[in-house]
């Protein structure tokens, strides 16, 4: 939320030429950031137990979910920078950095991981993995937070700001969008998983979960872009430069549409390789995999327009219109058609649900953009 709508604030910013400016809200977005990481860190260890007991824990499984939370929640304010980074690297002109960031911090959780859990003895290996991914995520927020707190080539700089709460406003605003979607993704992922052991049973899950992993890699480059363009729309806008506005908003809607297309039949020929690779085990759930992929696949079609069109109205600091697109794509049309479709078409509406979803937000995103395109000229 705030690394996604603090980096519209800055960029636009930057776009009107007041760079002190835009490094103090830079600043302050860290600042407040990490204390808001603190804060949920503390309250996770407090309460680690009683959620866990909640969630039906009980046991040596009990233990074991605290002792892990536990310790994930220690790095969780570098947790926090480092998603925050993530969108102020794009903003600083320094993509490379949050890519080697990034990098780095999966190569730290991997090796620590082979370490820990093969040389520790057996009742500290489960301590040892939480040990490896905290210090990935050490790695992950802290790296960036040193670099951009010494003097650097970048266009950002930690330094002095001021607590403004309307600022802190505007970016929470502007990034309810990215929060939405988080949320959303888990709800809308159990009321899959409900009409899945339905329709289907336990394999019904498993498929989905092939599926997921599929479909999270093919979304990364969706929301990749979109979140690398944020930064420069927000910057032409505040500069008032409606041409290349008009340019970036043209080229981007192409690509995502060029983008989509290549994802969906490279999805319809892997889907049954996939399927295999995965499940090849068993038969019967390898062909139940491939039908739901082949079928969920289509969305890819016009995934790409509706989270461009979300990212874009973040990046031009409108995060009322950004958070309703994403409220009404990831929640409310995923909840309804998963709820109906089904009662139709049992197993296969599950996979169509996801398609009606995309279709339905499709048409909500072009309303928008058709009802804005003069109030920021960029059609």
């Amino acid at each position: 939320m705030f690394g996604t709508g603090g980096s519209a604030i800055v960029a636009k910013a930057f776009g009107e030429g007041d760079r002190d400016r835009a490094n103090r809200c830079f600043s302050l977005f860290v600042y407040v950031a990490a204390a808001v990481g603190v804060v949920l860190a503390v309250l996770g260890i407090a309460f680690a137990r009683p959620v866990a007991e909640l969630l039906g824990g009980e046991g040596a499984l009990l233990d074991n979910a605290v002792l892990y939370a536990r310790i994930i929640l220690v790095a969780l304010p570098f947790n926090v920078l480092q998603m925050l980074f993530q969108a102020f690297c794009t903003t600083a002109e320094k993509p490379r950095l949050g890519l080697w960031v990034t990098v780095a911090s999966g190569v730290t959780n991997m090796v620590l991981d082979a370490v820990l859990v093969i040389a520790l003895p057996q009742e500290y290996k489960l301590a040892g993995a939480a040990i490896a991914t905290a210090l990935s995520q050490v790695v992950g927020g802290g790296v960036p937070l040193i670099y951009f707190g010494r003097k650097n080539s970048s266009l950002l700089r930690l330094g002095r700001c001021r607590l403004d709460g309307k600022v802190i406003f505007k970016a929470c605003t502007n990034g309810s969008s990215e929060l939405v979607s988080n949320i959303s993704a888990s709800f809308v992922g159990i009321l899959y998983n409900l009409q899945l052991m339905k329709y289907a049973g336990e394999d019904g899950v498993a498929a989905y979960g092939v599926i997921m992993y599929v479909s999270f890699i093919f979304a990364a480059i969706f929301f990749g872009y979109a979140i690398g363009a944020a930064p420069v729309i927000s910057y032409h806008y505040g500069a008032k430069n409606t041409a290349e506005l008009r340019n970036l908003f043209k080229k981007s809607v192409t690509i995502m549409s060029a983008v989509g297309i290549l994802m969906t039949v490279f999805a319809e020929f892997a889907a049954l390789p996939l399927s295999r690779l995965f499940v090849g085990y068993d038969e019967n759930l390898m062909e139940m995999t491939c039908r739901g992929m082949m079928i969920f696949s289509s969305a890819f079609l016009i995934a790409g327009i509706n989270i461009f069109g979300s990212a874009f109205f973040t990046a031009l600091n409108n995060g009322a219109v950004s958070a309703l697109i994403s409220f009404l794509r990831t929640l409310v049309l995923q909840a309804v058609t998963v709820l109906i479709i089904p009662l139709i078409w049992e197993l296969d509406g599950v996979w169509f649900a996801a398609v009606a979803a995309e279709v339905l937000s499709f048409a909500v995103t072009v309303i928008f953009l058709a009802k804005y395109r003069k109030k920021y000229n960029y059609a």
